[in-house]
């Protein structure tokens, strides 16, 4: 309007704005939050004299009054509207309201997204307690989504999930993130924002429940469970262990995953690749047994038997045999949905010939897979039926991938070997035991009659 400071007198509107607004200290609670209902009114949503003098002494007022534990000081008696909000409330209610610093809670619910993201940020530079913050956002989310549009609530869950990245991100609860997460994944929210929301899941992962992990997958999708989310979630904590490994909270993480992977494996839409990525979605030692993970793998085997048998082997690759308690490699022995070894053994035979006649830097290949093992005499016996000695093979760049393949497998073989033998040596010692408790009966004649 041209009444700023270039012209002189009462009709500088802007001098008079500056001097009435420094008084603004004197100002009662409930004039302070008009003024900024005021500018919310007229869409002063970009930084202005106004509004920037008005939320800092918001700030300045509730940090005082964090300090202190009590209401903020006003210079009128009846003016304010928290004290109208105090007198009707019970005395009882308002120690705990006001022994636990959140009575502004309630007040700031007429700030609109806007204008909470200005405020939070002014907040931190007051050194507010993070978790305070935190716990403030997660109550104005819940809030003011009620009563919200479609369009209302996506701003608003955006901008909650925004403030709470920029503070640490142990000061908001992993229940919290996820019932964030249940209202954001209905409202198609931006996917940087979204992305935000999965990093600070996975940070927490392992204070997470098998509750928090069963969500529903997107329309269209044909899986029960969103399987690729819970994958993003451990690829986020794992990136956030690099910094602080924990051997407890990767065990967390691990008995977590394979309660899901016990809850997803019935699901006869989820393909084996799928399941797959989440049983090798952990390192090795972050299990200390894998026999949850073999009890969800005969799960799944049971309920996709139109499964290759080069796609079971595949999925039994995942798991770690030395692991393996006797009850349960017993059991392997006797259940014909796992592939045996000999199945295993055929399956590495034949991608060594289909590597040897793709490649062609291959100078010689042996016609047998015993002259392999007759350049590895020095490994056990157990180690020469399923190992090849590479050295005489000069893979080319673009094969490097699936000699690394192969040997895993083979190594997955050996293990199976060993577990084989340690386990028919075990059942021949409880068979030699019964033997001898039957004989030593039988040798009482007292018994017999």
């Amino acid at each position: 309007m041209e009444m700023n400071c270039s012209i002189s007198g009462t009709q500088n509107l802007q001098e008079q704005t500056e001097r009435y607004l420094d008084d603004i200290n004197e100002w009662t609670w409930s004039e302070l939050l008009n003024a900024l209902k005021r500018c919310q009114d007229l869409s002063l949503s970009r930084p202005s004299i106004v509004l920037h003098k008005c939320l800092d002494s918001l700030v300045g007022r509730l940090h005082l009054a964090l300090e202190e534990h009590c209401c903020p000081s006003t210079s009128s008696s009846d003016g304010s509207a928290l004290q109208f909000s105090c007198d009707t409330k019970s005395t009882e209610s308002l120690k705990t309201v006001f022994s636990n610093g959140v009575w502004w809670f309630e007040e700031l619910l007429l700030l609109n997204p806007d204008f909470v993201k200005m405020i939070v940020p002014l907040m931190l530079k007051r050194d507010f307690d993070e978790v305070v913050i935190a716990r403030f956002l997660v109550y104005y989310q819940k809030s003011k989504i009620s009563n919200a549009s479609r369009d209302e609530k996506r701003k608003i869950v955006e901008v909650v999930v925004e403030m709470l990245y920029t503070l640490d991100h142990n000061s908001v609860s992993c229940k919290s993130l996820f019932s964030i997460l249940r209202v954001a994944l209905g409202l198609n929210i931006n996917k940087c924002i979204r992305n935000k929301l999965e990093k600070m899941i996975g940070a927490q992962l392992d204070r997470g429940t098998l509750d928090n992990l069963l969500l529903p997958s997107r329309s269209g999708s044909s899986y029960l469970y969103d399987v690729n989310l819970v994958l993003r979630f451990v690829k986020a904590f794992l990136h956030e262990q690099k910094s602080r490994t924990s051997q407890m909270t990767l065990t967390r993480v691990a008995t977590l995953l394979d309660l899901y992977m016990a809850e997803v494996a019935p699901d006869p839409c989820l393909k084996p690749s799928k399941f797959l990525a989440l049983a090798k979605a952990l390192p090795d030692y972050a299990r200390c047994s894998h026999d949850d993970m073999y009890r969800a793998m005969d799960m799944y085997l049971e309920v996709h038997t139109e499964m290759s048998e080069e796609e079971k082997i595949k999925m039994c690759c995942a798991l770690n045999y030395e692991k393996l308690s006797v009850e349960i490699c017993i059991n392997l022995s006797k259940n014909r949905r796992f592939p045996s070894t000999s199945s295993i053994q055929e399956l590495v035979s034949e991608q060594l010939k289909q590597t040897a006649n793709n490649s062609k830097s291959i100078t010689s290949l042996p016609r047998k897979l015993d002259e392999c093992e007759n350049e590895s005499s020095k490994r056990d016996e157990t180690s020469n039926r399923v190992m090849f000695d590479t050295k005489k093979f000069d893979f080319s760049d673009e094969n490097e991938r699936l000699k690394a393949h192969i040997q895993g497998i083979q190594w997955r073989v050996m293990e199976l070997e060993r577990v084989c033998k340690k386990m028919h040596t075990q059942m021949g010692k409880v068979m030699k035991s019964k033997v001898t408790s039957h004989s030593r009966l039988k040798s009482l004649p007292w018994l017999c009659s």
